[in-house]
């Protein structure tokens, strides 16, 4: 069984205003950097014994896997398929600013159907690129432990693949926080999973402004 960490990026500017990233490349704002320098530290103290290391390559993702690889002393490979859905024309704007301007697709969406959000991905589409991006790193790393430093959508993605959600019932999968650690384990029988949305290092601070939850990309625009 190979075991595979998957941790959502630190908070950004834009995750604290409301406002969708996809593949804008937003960078961690003050708070972030130090959800990820706890986080780095939580995995260090842990001894887990990362064999590599795999990030999303946007700034967000890339500056909280760095903080991580330092703490543990594992270099950071970048992996384009590891980038949160792709929102088109949508990236930047906030749901009230969408539901304004786009009327008509942003009450599709909110109806739960899977359209191209801003003329980018499907959510289907999404999870189909980060689920065959983590079985190529599996399959590269066969036994051995990974942590792949990735976004909130595609966690929820690849963690409804492990629990075979499809579908409409991919809306109902649980929030996931910035820095957030869920582990899954991925053999020949398939995936299982082990933890999920797991923030102790930062609950551990009592500090609200670590522990707040901003939604990811692939939420239900009603959810933001």
């Amino acid at each position: 069984m190979t075991t595979v960490y998957l941790i959502r990026h630190g908070e950004t500017d834009w995750n604290l205003t409301g406002r969708w990233q996809g593949h804008a490349d937003v960078p961690l704002n003050a708070v972030g950097l130090r959800q990820a320098r706890l986080l780095g530290q939580r995995l260090a103290q842990e001894q887990v014994r990362f064999d590599a290391i795999y990030s999303s390559d946007l700034t967000r993702a890339y500056q909280t896997a760095w903080e991580l690889g330092a703490a543990v002393r594992v270099a950071v490979q970048l992996v384009p398929n590891l980038r949160e859905i792709d929102l088109g024309v949508w990236s930047g704007h906030t749901s009230a600013e969408l539901q304004a301007r786009f009327p008509e697709e942003f009450a599709l969406v909110a109806a739960g159907q899977d359209i191209p959000r801003g003329g980018g991905e499907t959510i289907r589409a999404m999870r189909h690129r980060v689920v065959e991006a983590v079985e190529a790193l599996v399959a590269q790393h066969r036994g051995e432990t990974l942590g792949i430093v990735t976004h909130g959508g595609c966690i929820r993605a690849l963690l409804s693949h492990a629990v075979r959600l499809d579908g409409e019932e991919f809306r109902h999968f649980p929030h996931i926080g910035n820095t957030s650690i869920s582990v899954v384990r991925v053999g020949h029988a398939g995936w299982e999973t082990v933890l999920v949305n797991d923030m102790a290092h930062l609950e551990v601070t009592h500090d609200p402004e670590l522990v707040s939850a901003p939604p990811d990309d692939a939420e239900q625009p009603q959810a933001l």
